[in-house]
């Protein structure tokens, strides 16, 4: 008996056929630990063994039985536990005072497929924070890129790497993870042969590409050669007050990029195109809102001409690269205070899992030309998502982790919306997809200003006066987005 198996002693929460699949993994690997129980609420299971492993239970009436016998690990491997029972399930494993506490996640590829223990991870906020996410089976809503190549643009990022990770069960022959940050790009390809070694979704050819959007003549030229069926549109600049402050960077990579992609996938012969849009579109005050209105514009135009290029667009997802979560928990961990920019503040928001696997179905079943709406159910306010952060990391919000308002930063609202006045969400035959009837948003002049804004964007020797100037690119913006804000103090470069 190896060290590893001799001195980690693991429960397992769910005797059911996913902790029986993680506990036979962990005694075939021999290395992790030694599964001492499972613990169960299931009267007709408690008491009776599993692969001679005993089933305790009530969980609620083992935690004294769990301190006097200490272990070092919980995984919690019910993954169509509710967030109510998971919430319950993770204080009473508090109180037991584990070192550990992994969870096999609800995520959609262990609907088709036997759980593995490589998709366990440490639990966190997210968790324990959102509603029930909608079930969808991936092999079923991927059919449409079996055999197929697919390429994913910004793969390295939250919702590209995800895009990617749940493709693997797609069965298509190639999936291209396109994206100009090496790193992030060399990281998924490595997570994702790794979760294909343990048995993960399907074999596919992972091919990582690195590349440049504003790079018109290459995004051309890889389009012809990868030859690529599909793409899902991922890659964005995306932070707010950043890019306000690099408001010409924001609309060259997101409008431009986007424009390059459109136009290379028609030329290359690419029969479906998914973009991925943000409710900061609404209604833009800020410049990211206002380039991802306008690559919206270009996709839906294109999906007009007889090809199914359409639109997903949906709010927050918890715990992306940059987003409040991480923050909050760096704040909480250092101990406090928590910022928030407003007490009334409220944002929309899903797991990325979630968000995924609804854009990956709404791909399959969405007409060109169209906007799809995830729904999102009602917005959290910031505010108490940071309240219940504090107390899952064992702390009083107020008493014990302080929260300070810094006011709203450049380009943010109180409340982001999924849609405007003026537009209709219809439901679509698909759990959670909604399709808008939209009101033309730029008024058939998208070429026009795509013309204005160029030479701000890109060196024209005859127009050096407007390039890189964001007071320009403003008032550009403005023509045909009145809700974007100028500030008064906006310098010219």
């Amino acid at each position: 008996m190896g060290n590893g198996e001799s001195k980690n002693k693991i429960y397992i929460i769910g005797a059911g056929l996913a902790g029986l699949t993680i506990a036979r993994e962990i005694e075939s690997k021999g290395i992790f630990g030694r599964v001492v129980a499972f613990l169960d609420d299931d009267p007709a299971k408690i008491g009776t063994r599993l692969n001679s492993i005993p089933v305790l239970g009530p969980l609620e009436d083992v935690v004294d039985l769990l301190k006097s016998t200490p272990a070092n690990e919980a995984i919690i491997a019910m993954p169509s536990a509710t967030r109510e029972q998971l919430r319950r399930i993770y204080n009473t494993l508090k109180k037991a005072e584990f070192s550990r506490i992994r969870i096999l996640p609800g995520i959609p590829q262990i609907l088709d497929d036997q759980p593995h223990l490589i998709q366990t991870r440490e639990i966190d906020p997210e968790d324990l924070l959102t509603r029930k996410p909608v079930k969808i089976s991936l092999k079923e809503s991927l059919s449409y890129v079996r055999g197929k190549r697919v390429l994913v643009t910004g793969a390295g990022g939250s919702i590209g790497s995800e895009l990617c990770r749940q493709l693997l069960s797609g069965g298509a022959e190639r999936i291209y993870l396109f994206g100009h940050g090496e790193n992030s790009i060399y990281e998924i390809t490595r997570e994702l042969r790794l979760l294909q070694e343990e048995g993960v979704g399907e074999k596919v050819d992972v091919v990582p590409v690195i590349g440049e959007l504003q790079d018109r003549d290459f995004v051309f030229y890889i389009l012809k050669r990868l030859n690529a069926q599909v793409v899902f549109h991922a890659a964005a600049h995306k932070h707010v007050p950043m890019l306000e402050a690099n408001s010409v960077e924001a609309v060259k990579n997101n409008v431009f990029g986007t424009r390059n992609v459109v136009e290379a996938s028609i030329e290359a012969g690419v029969s479906r195109f998914v973009f991925i849009s943000t409710d900061k579109a609404v209604n833009p005050s800020s410049v990211y809102g206002a380039s991802k209105l306008l690559a919206e514009e270009i996709v839906l135009k294109a999906g007009k001409k007889g090809v199914q290029y359409l639109v997903v667009r949906f709010g927050n997802v918890l715990g992306s690269r940059g987003s409040i979560v991480p923050l909050f928990r760096r704040q909480i961990l250092k101990g406090g205070p928590v910022t928030l920019t407003h007490p009334e503040a409220s944002r929309f928001f899903m797991t990325i899992p979630e968000a995924v696997s609804l854009v990956l179905k709404a791909g399959g079943v969405g007409d060109g030309g169209e906007l799809y709406l995830l729904d999102m159910g009602k917005p959290i306010k910031i505010k108490d998502l940071a309240e219940q952060m504090i107390r899952f990391y064992g702390y009083e919000p107020e008493k014990e982790i302080k929260i300070s308002y810094t006011g709203l930063r450049p380009g943010e609202k109180v409340v982001e919306r999924l849609w405007s006045e003026e537009d209709s969400p219809e439901e679509t035959a698909y759990e959670k997809i909604l399709k808008l009837k939209r009101a033309r948003a730029i008024n058939g002049r998208l070429n026009s200003v795509l013309e204005l804004l160029k030479p701000i964007c890109f060196a024209d020797h005859n127009k050096n006066a407007v390039y890189r100037n964001r007071r320009e690119l403003r008032k550009t913006l403005r023509l045909v987005i009145p809700s974007l804000n100028i500030p008064e103090d906006e310098p010219e470069y």
